[in-house]
């Protein structure tokens, strides 16, 4: 694997795992989150300067119905980020309080609860457009022995299956529709939940919609094929 793709599955990485702790606002604590949030935004950045290329060939090329999806999703993810950078910084107490940008707050929470849950659930999305890159990463792991693929890929679909399972139960639990249709205007955390559980369940909620996201895929890359 080359250098340039490893810098880029790594910051992928730690992207996502500090969105997961940054949806657990009470529970990592203000600062934390607003320290997280920094990084984020750095990261942000670093992952859009390694995919310059992306943006080069937006232009070029057929837009098949995979491509237009894709696309979609990238620019509402990108939309979401921006709202999360900028409403962050108007309501910072911490990282960027010397701005002292601390007007319009009620405007500021609206667009930092909207952007967090919309921009989390476009996330997981972006996730499963590009997993099949990380099975095909498992599948040379493997080596090509039937076996041993076969068994892996009904180990997968057994675990995408329980995560899916537990994912729709956290969904419904943490009442996630609520906060993306602004049904609640303010975001309910139960403080005697450990963290990890937390994580868990917003985990295994990524993972519903990176699954979601994937079969989408698969099933407009049948579409195309077809024509």
């Amino acid at each position: 694997m080359k250098p340039v793709m490893k810098i880029k599955l790594l910051t992928d990485l730690v992207m996502t795992v500090i969105l997961l702790c940054q949806m657990g606002y009470m529970l990592v604590g203000e600062a934390s989150h607003e320290w997280m949030g920094a990084a984020m935004f750095l990261l942000f950045i670093l992952h859009h300067v390694l995919n310059l290329r992306w943006y080069k060939n937006l232009i070029r090329g057929k837009y098949t119905p995979l491509r237009i999806f894709q696309t979609i999703v990238n620019f509402i993810m990108l939309i979401c980020m921006l709202g999360l950078m900028i409403s962050g910084i108007m309501m910072s107490r911490h990282v960027f309080a010397f701005l002292d940008l601390r007007s319009h707050m009620g405007f500021a929470r609206i667009l930092h609860m909207l952007c967090s849950y919309w921009g989390f659930l476009f996330m997981s999305i972006h996730i499963g457009l590009h997993w099949g890159m990380v099975m095909n990463m498992a599948g040379r792991l493997t080596g090509k022995d039937r076996k041993a693929a076969g068994m892996r890929t009904w180990v997968l679909r057994a675990l995408a299956f329980a995560v899916g399972i537990c994912g729709i139960c956290a969904f419904i639990k943490h009442d996630i529709a609520s906060y993306l249709f602004l049904r609640s205007m303010f975001v309910f955390f139960d403080v005697s939940q450990p963290l990890a559980q937390f994580l868990a369940e917003y985990l295994s909620i990524m993972g519903l919609w990176a699954e979601i996201s994937y079969y989408a895929a698969r099933g407009l890359q049948k579409i195309t094929a077809k024509r």
